[in-house]
């Protein structure tokens, strides 16, 4: 990244009723800061921060460049309407700050070394008709549509 601009990176997810679903995410941003000196995670709707709030906050700090990374592996129409269509936006209460649409996880080597991994870990698990299936109300907080956006389906 250019060292004379203020840049952040901001990773968007999907979002989840699940409290702990973005784990993985928070995970990747906390070694991403490692080597980025701001980094925020949000979703596109559900649970928050949501991208609007992540993005105020990146301005707040004095950032003049944000780049979200849509942490997605397929190019949906999330990736080719949605996300867009709320960063251009976002981008009307910022136009001071250079908003890029990065690019989203899609394919990688790494990856195929990654589902390798996960084939081989897989290796001894039981059936899934041996699994014991958790209720909704289990995984998701009492107040279900708390912080809901409501999203097309596409």
């Amino acid at each position: 990244m250019n060292s004379d601009e203020k840049t952040a990176v901001v990773l968007l997810g999907h979002g989840s009723r699940v409290p702990d679903a973005a784990e993985a995410m928070e995970q990747v941003a906390a070694k991403l800061r490692q080597r980025y000196p701001i980094v925020e995670t949000c979703s596109m709707s559900l649970r928050g921060p949501l991208l609007p709030e992540a993005l105020a906050k990146c301005v707040r700090l004095g950032v003049s460049k944000i780049v979200v990374i849509p942490y997605f592996l397929h190019q949906g129409m999330h990736l080719h309407v949605d996300i867009p269509a709320m960063m251009q936006e976002a981008a009307r209460d910022c136009p001071h700050v250079k908003l890029v649409l990065g690019k989203h996880l899609g394919f990688d080597e790494s990856l195929v070394n990654l589902v390798a991994r996960r084939i081989e870990e897989s290796e001894g698990l039981n059936d899934v008709r041996d699994l014991k299936l958790r209720a909704e109300e289990e995984l998701v907080e009492c107040a279900p549509d708390a912080g809901f956006q409501s999203q097309p389906q596409r």
